[in-house]
């Protein structure tokens, strides 16, 4: 892959209360790259995913999407580090030691100046993107474990709200294009169904449509055939494999080794809210360098 990545991940972080789920998770993401996110339950997978189109807000770190950043807080960790300083500072002024005190002084007047400046940018980014957060969503579709269909709307009105709702489209357009991918997926004739009527293959199929629809630049799935019966699994991976068959970018959390094997371009295992090993399919699987992975893989593919 060449040019600048399309997303670029640096340092991200995501706490919830005194847990930390994702711990300093960097990742270059260039256009037309198929990436399997593996490893156990737990880990930080989904978490990532939702971070990387701010359905859930990062405690720290960067992203950054077709060179703009969308999320960028780097001041938290100097926030602590002031806190610490303080206390050093404070800490030097009670033993009376002159030399300790400058120190001291100095260098939290260093990190005092670099966190106003930071959180100046900060909050800056942050204006900008209440303004584009919308049209960030827009161009990363996502797919869910869950279907998430409105079950009081027909099939093709699941499709087409967002695309009519958000005026990126006519409701004529919306309609034609609803049509379109839904005989390239040979569910033309649901058009009318409500999601109650559809099994679950033909419900994540409908939800793929659904952020489609949209004309992303990115699709992110979590865990698509993770609710499907075995025999619903492969007619979802079929839409997919030709998706990225067609250059779509894609970041899929899967347990789904045979797709990572042979449709991805790169697997990365994540365990304990950090990247351990990421690689080329044949490498990643033949080849395993991190002993956790190893472990996990021993259990998977058995």
């Amino acid at each position: 892959m060449i040019g600048n990545p399309i997303i670029s991940v640096k340092d991200l972080s995501k706490k919830f209360g005194d847990l930390e789920v994702l711990k300093s998770v960097s990742l270059s993401v260039r256009k037309g790259d198929v990436i399997a996110v593996i490893g156990p339950s737990g880990c930080g997978k989904s978490t990532f995913l939702r971070c990387l189109n701010l359905l859930e807000t990062p405690t720290a770190g960067e992203i950054l999407f077709e060179d703009k950043y969308v999320f960028k807080n780097e001041s938290v960790y100097l926030k602590e580090r002031l806190t610490v300083l303080k206390k050093e500072l404070k800490a030097a002024k009670k033993g009376n030691d002159e030399n300790e005190i400058s120190l001291a002084q100095a260098n939290y007047d260093e990190v005092k100046t670099q966190y106003a400046a930071l959180a100046g940018e900060e909050k800056e980014i942050k204006k900008q993107l209440q303004k584009s957060l919308n049209l960030h969503r827009q161009k990363i579709g996502m797919v869910f474990q869950q279907f998430n269909l409105f079950p009081h709307l027909t099939v093709l009105q699941n499709i087409t709200l967002a695309p009519v709702k958000l005026k990126k489209m006519s409701e004529e357009e919306a309609t034609a294009k609803a049509i379109e991918l839904l005989k390239k997926i040979g569910l033309e004739d649901k058009a009318n169904a409500y999601p109650s009527t559809l099994s679950g293959g033909q419900k994540q199929r409908i939800a793929i449509v659904r952020a489609l629809a949209m004309n992303p630049d990115v699709m992110l799935f979590d865990e698509p055939t993770s609710a499907l019966d075995p025999e619903m699994v492969g007619e979802v991976l079929k839409v997919m494999t030709e998706l990225a068959k067609e250059g779509m970018t894609m970041i899929v959390v899967t347990h789904e080794m045979g797709f990572a094997k042979e449709v991805a371009n790169r697997v990365i295992f994540m365990s304990d809210g950090v990247i351990k090993e990421e690689n080329e399919p044949e490498e990643f699987f033949s080849n395993p360098k991190d002993e956790r992975l190893k472990e996990f893989l021993s259990k998977v593919l058995s």
